[in-house]
């Protein structure tokens, strides 16, 4: 096979450990692909073959002095928020833009232990705080489906690595969707982990306390429970990582058919959709429903106030407590919505935060009590399809006016509720790729990932983007 960077991650892992073929040769042919696509994309802001052929090379012969390596060869890239030992990350900012990470993050870290190859960082919004991945630094992201269009964000540059085939994993963030809404946007699997089930950092301050946690982001579900599967984990320095049993479920086989599974077309907020999104979608849970599945149309009984973004003050403050001075000292170095959220958040009360703090244990409150009674939770990842890379959003959903996060509102109640979401391809709306978006009660991870296969199969063989069918390596 000479395009050994369309390979999977199992894939590829069972072939190295085997020695029938080697890391180098898998990552000489990554890298050779990076060259090739990424000056259409600009997914990937820092790679250096070097670097990448030395772990290459240590992978080969750790494989050779016997050890196993669950993730041996398996080329990933990491967003540029996430800390790589030695490695310039600037989270999109002008104001990192020297900083070199002291230390590796823990999955970082665990991901390379497993065997893993880093080929590159992955471009992201100013402070992963964005539904696009553009920034002062490194310029705007493509879409490898059309690169007129935005991969979405903030882990553009993630997905439209991983679809165009520069690594076989990534490694993202998601404070709000951005891990699941870019993959939706690129056919890409996309998997937002219960918080606490994987530790994060050591890295940056967070403005979004206590909703980011790491996605895991792959070209089918196996790929991604594979790579979730070695990030369980518990480490005390972690305020917020628990010690959870590690799980595994085989996505060999459906889950069980007397599961209680949900389906809700506007997350019983009166969400905007795209009236072609919603057949697609809908399409596919007929599917379900023709297999066996007994599926009913509910959503959670929300508190009073979830809309758009609900708790994005809290955003605002985050950035203002951590990026106020940096703003005040050199306005030019932050992107102007960055610098408006900086001022917003400067203009809420502590009255105002802690309503809003009360707010997400309602919410909170809510999806706990909906999960009591349903086991699975379908609904879309996004209500459109990909926009023109220039702007911040579609001007229309619906028919209606999208306002400024009106693509993004089916994923952060999600994130409020720390709960584990995983976006699975669902087809093609107007040639572009569309997501569903499967959700369960906290801790059931593996049901989420065993849910998503099955959709996955029931969906079919999903298109590439035409630049997948371009030379390389």
């Amino acid at each position: 096979m000479n395009k050994l960077w369309q390979m999977g991650a199992q894939a590829t892992a069972a072939a190295v450990a085997a020695r029938e073929l080697g890391a180098e040769e898998v990552a000489r042919s990554v890298l050779d692909r990076l060259n090739a696509v990424n000056p259409q994309l600009n997914a990937v802001v820092q790679h250096d073959a070097a670097w990448t052929l030395s772990q290459a090379q240590a992978v080969d012969r750790r494989v050779a002095a016997g050890e196993r390596l669950p993730l041996a060869g398996v080329p990933i890239t990491i967003k540029d928020n996430i800390w790589v030992r030695g490695q310039r990350i600037t989270q999109g900012s002008r104001v990192f833009r020297s900083f070199v990470a002291p230390c590796d993050a823990w999955a970082v870290q665990r991901l390379t232990d497993a065997g893993a190859v880093m080929v590159g960082i992955t471009n992201c919004s100013e402070f992963a705080c964005k539904g696009v991945s553009n920034n002062l630094v490194y310029g705007s992201t493509r879409s490898p489906w059309d690169t007129r269009l935005t991969p979405g964000g903030s882990s553009g540059g993630a997905v439209s690595a991983t679809a165009a085939g520069i690594g076989a994993l990534a490694l993202a963030t998601d404070a709000g969707g951005s891990t699941r809404r870019p993959a939706a946007h690129t056919g890409l699997v996309g998997m937002k982990p219960t918080f606490g089930v994987i530790p994060y950092g050591p890295g940056f301050d967070e403005p979004n306390f206590g909703l980011s946690v790491l996605g895991q982001i792959g070209r089918d579900v196996a790929d991604v429970n594979l790579m979730w599967q070695q990030l369980q984990g518990h480490v005390a320095a972690d305020w917020g990582s628990q010690r959870v049993p590690a799980s595994d479920i085989a996505l060999d086989r459906p889950p069980p058919r007397t599961l209680r599974i949900a389906w809700s077309h506007d997350l019983g907020c009166d969400f905007s959709i795209d009236a072609d999104v919603r057949d697609r979608l809908e399409e596919l849970v007929a599917r379900l429903e023709a297999d066996g599945y007994f599926i009913v149309e509910a959503s959670p009984d929300w508190p009073a106030g979830v809309r758009e973004y609900p708790l994005l003050k809290l955003q605002q403050a985050g950035l203002a407590a951590l990026h106020g001075a940096a703003l005040d000292a050199n306005p030019d170095d932050l992107d102007v919505d960055i610098a408006a959220q900086i001022r917003l958040g400067r203009e809420h009360s502590a009255v105002d935060i802690a309503r809003l703090l009360l707010l997400r244990e309602h919410i909170y409150a809510a999806y706990a009590t909906f999960f009591d009674r349903i086991d699975l939770l379908l609904c879309p990842t996004t209500p459109t399809v990909s926009w023109p890379v220039e702007q911040l959003g579609p001007a229309e959903i619906g028919g209606q006016p999208a306002g400024p996060r009106g693509h993004a509102v089916f994923t952060p109640l999600f994130n409020y509720a720390q709960a584990p979401a995983c976006s699975v391809p669902a087809g093609l709306v107007r040639g572009l790729p569309v997501g569903i978006q499967v959700v369960g009660r906290r801790y059931d991870d593996a049901m989420v990932l065993s849910m998503a296969a099955h959709l996955e199969r029931l969906a079919g063989p999903q298109p590439r983007p035409a630049l997948w069918g371009e030379q390389a390596g």
